[in-house]
Protein backbone atom coordinates (compact mmCIF):
# COMPACT_ATOMS: atom_id res chain seq x y z
CA UNK A 1 0.00 0.00 0.00
CA UNK A 2 1.50 3.68 -0.81
CA UNK A 3 1.90 5.77 1.53
CA UNK A 4 1.36 9.48 1.46
CA UNK A 5 2.13 13.14 2.97
CA UNK A 6 -0.86 15.33 3.24
CA UNK A 7 -1.24 18.88 4.59
CA UNK A 8 -4.46 19.17 7.66
CA UNK A 9 -5.73 21.81 8.85
CA UNK A 10 -4.58 21.73 12.76
CA UNK A 11 -6.21 24.88 13.60
CA UNK A 12 -8.21 28.00 12.60
CA UNK A 13 -6.62 30.95 11.99
CA UNK A 14 -7.23 34.19 14.00
CA UNK A 15 -6.31 37.07 11.20
CA UNK A 16 -3.37 35.60 9.38
CA UNK A 17 -2.25 32.27 9.25
CA UNK A 18 0.56 30.82 11.05
CA UNK A 19 2.52 27.88 10.13
CA UNK A 20 1.35 26.11 13.56
CA UNK A 21 -1.86 26.12 11.67
CA UNK A 22 -1.44 22.93 9.24
CA UNK A 23 0.32 19.63 10.53
CA UNK A 24 2.08 17.02 8.17
CA UNK A 25 0.55 13.72 8.24
CA UNK A 26 1.09 10.38 6.68
CA UNK A 27 -1.59 8.11 5.61
CA UNK A 28 -1.70 4.92 3.08
CA UNK A 29 -3.88 4.16 0.45
CA UNK A 30 -5.03 1.01 -1.68
CA UNK A 31 -2.69 -0.59 -3.88
CA UNK A 32 -6.06 -1.82 -5.88
CA UNK A 33 -8.84 1.96 -6.22
CA UNK A 34 -12.35 0.53 -5.59
CA UNK A 35 -14.42 0.45 -8.45
CA UNK A 36 -14.81 4.50 -10.14
CA UNK A 37 -12.08 5.64 -8.54
CA UNK A 38 -8.64 6.27 -9.31
CA UNK A 39 -5.41 6.58 -7.64
CA UNK A 40 -3.34 9.69 -8.67
CA UNK A 41 0.12 10.33 -7.75
CA UNK A 42 -0.10 14.31 -7.82
CA UNK A 43 2.71 16.22 -9.57
CA UNK A 44 1.54 19.82 -8.95
CA UNK A 45 -0.48 21.47 -6.27
CA UNK A 46 -2.50 24.39 -6.48
CA UNK A 47 -2.64 27.14 -3.56
CA UNK A 48 -5.13 30.34 -3.99
CA UNK A 49 -6.42 33.12 -1.74
CA UNK A 50 -9.71 31.88 -1.58
CA UNK A 51 -8.38 28.91 -0.07
CA UNK A 52 -7.99 31.61 3.41
CA UNK A 53 -11.63 32.29 3.56
CA UNK A 54 -12.32 28.04 3.69
CA UNK A 55 -10.35 28.25 6.42
CA UNK A 56 -13.44 29.73 8.89
CA UNK A 57 -15.85 28.18 10.44
CA UNK A 58 -18.13 30.57 8.24
CA UNK A 59 -20.73 29.79 5.59
CA UNK A 60 -19.92 30.76 2.33
CA UNK A 61 -20.09 29.65 -1.35
CA UNK A 62 -17.94 26.85 -0.30
CA UNK A 63 -18.32 24.62 2.56
CA UNK A 64 -15.61 25.71 5.51
CA UNK A 65 -12.25 22.77 6.12
CA UNK A 66 -12.48 20.24 8.09
CA UNK A 67 -10.50 20.51 11.33
CA UNK A 68 -7.93 17.82 11.33
CA UNK A 69 -8.62 16.72 7.41
CA UNK A 70 -6.52 17.41 4.87
CA UNK A 71 -7.03 20.67 2.84
CA UNK A 72 -8.44 20.57 -0.77
CA UNK A 73 -7.49 22.26 -4.21
CA UNK A 74 -6.53 21.85 -7.49
CA UNK A 75 -4.21 19.46 -8.54
CA UNK A 76 -3.03 17.48 -11.51
CA UNK A 77 -1.12 14.21 -11.47
CA UNK A 78 -0.58 10.73 -13.09
CA UNK A 79 -3.07 7.75 -12.68
CA UNK A 80 -0.89 4.76 -10.95
CA UNK A 81 -3.96 2.41 -10.51
CA UNK A 82 -7.52 3.00 -11.95
CA UNK A 83 -10.74 1.42 -11.21
CA UNK A 84 -12.34 3.00 -13.98
CA UNK A 85 -11.72 1.59 -17.13
CA UNK A 86 -12.35 5.11 -19.24
CA UNK A 87 -9.20 6.46 -17.83
CA UNK A 88 -6.16 4.10 -18.37
CA UNK A 89 -2.76 4.36 -15.96
CA UNK A 90 -0.82 6.65 -17.22
CA UNK A 91 -3.46 9.18 -18.13
CA UNK A 92 -3.00 12.96 -16.46
CA UNK A 93 -6.04 14.36 -15.15
CA UNK A 94 -7.11 16.85 -13.08
CA UNK A 95 -8.80 16.92 -9.63
CA UNK A 96 -9.75 18.66 -6.24
CA UNK A 97 -7.70 16.49 -4.25
CA UNK A 98 -4.71 18.58 -3.44
CA UNK A 99 -2.45 19.23 -0.31
CA UNK A 100 -1.34 15.51 -0.74
CA UNK A 101 1.15 13.00 -2.38
CA UNK A 102 -1.10 10.76 -3.67
CA UNK A 103 -4.83 11.10 -4.26
CA UNK A 104 -8.14 8.47 -4.57
CA UNK A 105 -10.49 10.01 -6.77
CA UNK A 106 -13.94 9.77 -8.08
CA UNK A 107 -13.14 9.30 -11.81
CA UNK A 108 -16.45 11.32 -12.42
CA UNK A 109 -14.47 14.24 -10.57
CA UNK A 110 -11.14 13.51 -12.59
CA UNK A 111 -10.36 15.36 -15.80
CA UNK A 112 -7.94 13.62 -18.28
CA UNK A 113 -6.09 16.38 -19.76
CA UNK A 114 -3.32 16.55 -22.75
CA UNK A 115 -0.11 17.47 -22.22
CA UNK A 116 0.93 17.04 -25.61
CA UNK A 117 -0.92 20.58 -25.78
CA UNK A 118 0.67 22.34 -23.29
CA UNK A 119 2.64 21.10 -19.61
CA UNK A 120 0.56 19.26 -16.85
CA UNK A 121 0.88 22.63 -14.59
CA UNK A 122 -0.05 24.80 -17.08
CA UNK A 123 -4.08 22.82 -16.29
CA UNK A 124 -3.94 24.79 -13.44
CA UNK A 125 -2.80 28.22 -14.00
CA UNK A 126 -3.46 29.74 -17.41
CA UNK A 127 -5.70 26.75 -18.94
CA UNK A 128 -6.68 26.12 -15.56
CA UNK A 129 -10.11 28.05 -13.07
CA UNK A 130 -7.35 31.13 -12.56
CA UNK A 131 -6.97 31.86 -16.60
CA UNK A 132 -10.30 30.89 -16.98
CA UNK A 133 -11.49 33.40 -13.99
CA UNK A 134 -10.25 36.44 -15.91
CA UNK A 135 -11.52 35.40 -19.35
CA UNK A 136 -15.12 35.05 -17.60
CA UNK A 137 -14.62 38.49 -16.38
CA UNK A 138 -13.79 40.01 -19.00
CA UNK A 139 -16.24 38.34 -21.67
CA UNK A 140 -19.19 37.93 -18.71
CA UNK A 141 -19.12 39.60 -15.77
CA UNK A 142 -17.31 43.00 -17.20
CA UNK A 143 -17.14 42.70 -20.91
CA UNK A 144 -14.32 44.10 -22.71
CA UNK A 145 -15.62 46.56 -26.00
CA UNK A 146 -13.26 47.81 -28.10
CA UNK A 147 -11.38 51.01 -27.27
CA UNK A 148 -12.10 50.08 -23.71
CA UNK A 149 -9.93 51.59 -20.71
CA UNK A 150 -9.12 48.54 -18.38
CA UNK A 151 -7.54 48.16 -15.22
CA UNK A 152 -6.44 45.21 -13.31
CA UNK A 153 -5.76 44.76 -9.49
CA UNK A 154 -2.80 42.44 -8.37
CA UNK A 155 -2.17 42.54 -12.32
CA UNK A 156 1.18 40.44 -11.36
CA UNK A 157 -0.91 37.23 -10.21
CA UNK A 158 -2.44 34.37 -11.24
CA UNK A 159 -5.47 36.33 -12.71
CA UNK A 160 -4.34 39.49 -13.12
CA UNK A 161 -1.83 38.64 -15.46
CA UNK A 162 -3.97 36.93 -17.95
CA UNK A 163 -6.82 39.03 -17.81
CA UNK A 164 -4.68 42.42 -18.64
CA UNK A 165 -3.58 40.06 -21.77
CA UNK A 166 -7.44 39.00 -22.51
CA UNK A 167 -8.20 42.16 -22.48
CA UNK A 168 -6.23 43.52 -25.30
CA UNK A 169 -6.98 40.12 -27.57
CA UNK A 170 -10.82 41.57 -26.66
CA UNK A 171 -9.88 45.04 -28.02
CA UNK A 172 -9.35 47.23 -25.21
CA UNK A 173 -7.19 50.39 -25.95
CA UNK A 174 -5.31 51.20 -23.00
CA UNK A 175 -4.47 48.40 -20.11
CA UNK A 176 -3.78 49.41 -16.62
CA UNK A 177 -2.31 46.98 -14.19
CA UNK A 178 -1.42 47.51 -10.26
CA UNK A 179 1.18 45.23 -8.26
CA UNK A 180 3.31 45.79 -5.24
CA UNK A 181 7.02 46.81 -6.10
CA UNK A 182 9.19 47.86 -9.24
CA UNK A 183 10.16 44.24 -9.81
CA UNK A 184 6.57 43.38 -10.28
CA UNK A 185 5.13 46.53 -11.82
CA UNK A 186 8.22 46.20 -14.59
CA UNK A 187 7.10 43.03 -15.09
CA UNK A 188 3.57 44.22 -16.27
CA UNK A 189 5.22 46.05 -18.92
CA UNK A 190 7.86 44.38 -20.25
CA UNK A 191 6.53 40.60 -19.93
CA UNK A 192 2.86 40.95 -19.80
CA UNK A 193 2.43 43.41 -21.73
CA UNK A 194 0.46 45.98 -19.80
CA UNK A 195 0.28 49.82 -20.99
CA UNK A 196 0.87 51.52 -17.54
CA UNK A 197 1.76 50.01 -13.91
CA UNK A 198 0.87 51.25 -10.46
CA UNK A 199 2.66 50.66 -7.32
CA UNK A 200 0.00 50.36 -4.22
CA UNK A 201 3.41 50.16 -2.22
CA UNK A 202 3.62 54.17 -3.13
CA UNK A 203 0.57 54.77 -2.00
CA UNK A 204 -2.02 57.57 -3.49
CA UNK A 205 -3.02 54.81 -5.63
CA UNK A 206 -6.32 57.46 -6.85
CA UNK A 207 -3.58 59.77 -8.14
CA UNK A 208 -1.83 57.46 -9.80
CA UNK A 209 -4.34 55.56 -11.49
CA UNK A 210 -5.52 59.39 -12.50
CA UNK A 211 -2.27 59.84 -14.07
CA UNK A 212 -2.13 56.99 -16.04
CA UNK A 213 -5.90 56.85 -17.44
CA UNK A 214 -6.58 60.80 -17.15
CA UNK A 215 -10.18 60.26 -19.01
CA UNK A 216 -11.33 56.96 -16.69
CA UNK A 217 -11.98 53.68 -16.91
CA UNK A 218 -14.45 51.29 -18.27
CA UNK A 219 -13.86 48.27 -16.96
CA UNK A 220 -11.89 47.45 -13.65
CA UNK A 221 -10.73 43.92 -12.62
CA UNK A 222 -11.13 43.39 -9.20
CA UNK A 223 -8.92 41.17 -7.18
CA UNK A 224 -8.04 43.51 -4.08
CA UNK A 225 -10.97 45.49 -3.19
CA UNK A 226 -10.25 48.02 -0.04
CA UNK A 227 -8.49 50.89 -1.93
CA UNK A 228 -8.22 49.84 -5.43
CA UNK A 229 -11.91 49.54 -5.88
CA UNK A 230 -12.45 52.88 -4.33
CA UNK A 231 -9.80 54.01 -6.64
CA UNK A 232 -11.68 52.27 -9.75
CA UNK A 233 -14.88 53.30 -8.54
CA UNK A 234 -13.36 57.11 -8.63
CA UNK A 235 -12.24 56.95 -12.17
CA UNK A 236 -15.24 55.01 -13.52
CA UNK A 237 -16.76 56.49 -16.91
CA UNK A 238 -20.32 56.35 -17.58
CA UNK A 239 -22.05 53.07 -17.98
CA UNK A 240 -18.49 51.19 -16.70
CA UNK A 241 -18.04 47.35 -15.29
CA UNK A 242 -16.47 46.09 -12.64
CA UNK A 243 -16.03 42.68 -11.83
CA UNK A 244 -15.85 42.04 -8.25
CA UNK A 245 -13.35 38.69 -8.44
CA UNK A 246 -11.27 38.71 -5.13
CA UNK A 247 -10.35 41.52 -2.18
CA UNK A 248 -7.57 39.83 -1.05
CA UNK A 249 -6.17 42.69 0.98
CA UNK A 250 -9.17 42.21 3.47
CA UNK A 251 -8.79 38.15 3.81
CA UNK A 252 -6.92 38.17 6.58
CA UNK A 253 -8.69 40.91 8.56
CA UNK A 254 -10.64 40.24 11.94
CA UNK A 255 -13.31 42.29 12.05
CA UNK A 256 -15.17 43.42 8.64
CA UNK A 257 -13.59 45.90 6.42
CA UNK A 258 -15.32 49.22 5.77
CA UNK A 259 -16.37 49.63 2.10
CA UNK A 260 -15.61 52.17 -0.37
CA UNK A 261 -17.26 55.60 0.77
CA UNK A 262 -17.58 56.54 -2.46
CA UNK A 263 -20.08 54.32 -4.08
CA UNK A 264 -22.45 56.83 -5.35
CA UNK A 265 -20.52 57.69 -7.87
CA UNK A 266 -20.75 54.71 -9.35
CA UNK A 267 -24.53 55.57 -9.42
CA UNK A 268 -24.05 58.72 -11.21
CA UNK A 269 -21.89 56.92 -13.72
CA UNK A 270 -24.65 54.41 -14.48
CA UNK A 271 -21.85 51.95 -13.83
CA UNK A 272 -22.14 48.38 -12.88
CA UNK A 273 -20.44 46.40 -9.72
CA UNK A 274 -21.11 42.47 -9.99
CA UNK A 275 -19.79 39.54 -8.10
CA UNK A 276 -18.24 36.20 -9.86
CA UNK A 277 -17.79 32.99 -9.20
CA UNK A 278 -15.57 30.88 -11.21
CA UNK A 279 -17.44 27.88 -10.63
CA UNK A 280 -20.62 29.78 -12.48
CA UNK A 281 -18.58 29.81 -15.30
CA UNK A 282 -17.72 26.42 -15.95
CA UNK A 283 -19.34 25.88 -19.38
CA UNK A 284 -16.59 28.21 -20.37
CA UNK A 285 -13.74 25.77 -19.70
CA UNK A 286 -13.50 24.28 -23.94
CA UNK A 287 -13.75 27.72 -25.42
CA UNK A 288 -11.50 28.77 -23.28
CA UNK A 289 -8.76 25.92 -23.10
CA UNK A 290 -9.13 26.28 -26.88
CA UNK A 291 -8.71 30.36 -26.92
CA UNK A 292 -5.26 29.92 -24.40
CA UNK A 293 -4.06 26.83 -25.78
CA UNK A 294 -3.89 28.96 -28.78
CA UNK A 295 -2.70 32.20 -27.58
CA UNK A 296 -0.06 30.17 -25.83
CA UNK A 297 1.45 28.68 -28.84
CA UNK A 298 2.02 32.09 -31.03
CA UNK A 299 3.15 33.51 -27.97
CA UNK A 300 0.20 36.42 -27.50
CA UNK A 301 -0.62 34.91 -23.85
CA UNK A 302 2.52 35.00 -21.81
CA UNK A 303 2.49 33.61 -18.37
CA UNK A 304 4.85 32.88 -15.11
CA UNK A 305 4.78 30.54 -12.45
CA UNK A 306 6.53 30.49 -8.80
CA UNK A 307 7.40 26.89 -7.66
CA UNK A 308 7.67 25.81 -3.94
CA UNK A 309 9.14 22.38 -4.05
CA UNK A 310 7.65 19.81 -1.53
CA UNK A 311 4.23 18.93 0.10
CA UNK A 312 6.11 19.75 3.45
CA UNK A 313 6.47 23.71 1.66
CA UNK A 314 2.82 24.07 0.91
CA UNK A 315 1.96 26.26 3.20
CA UNK A 316 4.35 28.33 2.93
CA UNK A 317 3.41 28.64 -0.32
CA UNK A 318 0.18 29.59 0.14
CA UNK A 319 1.30 31.89 3.01
CA UNK A 320 3.34 33.51 0.44
CA UNK A 321 0.07 34.08 -1.99
CA UNK A 322 -1.46 36.07 0.73
CA UNK A 323 1.39 38.28 1.25
CA UNK A 324 1.56 38.66 -2.54
CA UNK A 325 5.20 36.44 -2.82
CA UNK A 326 4.65 35.61 -6.19
CA UNK A 327 4.63 36.45 -9.52
CA UNK A 328 2.03 34.76 -12.03
CA UNK A 329 0.47 31.03 -10.84
CA UNK A 330 2.25 29.59 -7.63
CA UNK A 331 2.00 26.36 -7.34
CA UNK A 332 3.53 23.43 -5.35
CA UNK A 333 5.73 20.67 -7.22
CA UNK A 334 5.42 17.14 -5.37
CA UNK A 335 7.28 14.87 -8.07
CA UNK A 336 10.91 15.92 -8.74
CA UNK A 337 11.11 16.80 -12.33
CA UNK A 338 7.85 17.40 -13.03
CA UNK A 339 6.63 20.08 -15.67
Amino acid sequence: MPTSREIRLAARPAGTPAPTDFSLATTTLPDTPPPGTLLVRNHWMSVDPYMRGRMDDAPSYMPPFELGAPLEGGAVGEVVASGAPEVPVGAMVTHFAGWREYALVDAAAATVVDTALAPASAYLGPLGTTGLTAYAALTRTAPVREGDVVFVSAAAGAVGSVAGQVARALGASRVIGSAGGPEKTKKLLDTFGFDAALDHRQGGLAEQLAQAAPDGIDVYVDNVGGDHLQAAIGAIRREGRIALVGAISTYNDTTPAPGPNNLFQAAKQEASLRGMLVTSHLDLFPEWTRKAAAMLADGSLRTERTVVDGIEHAPDAFLGVLRGANTGKMLVRLAAGAE
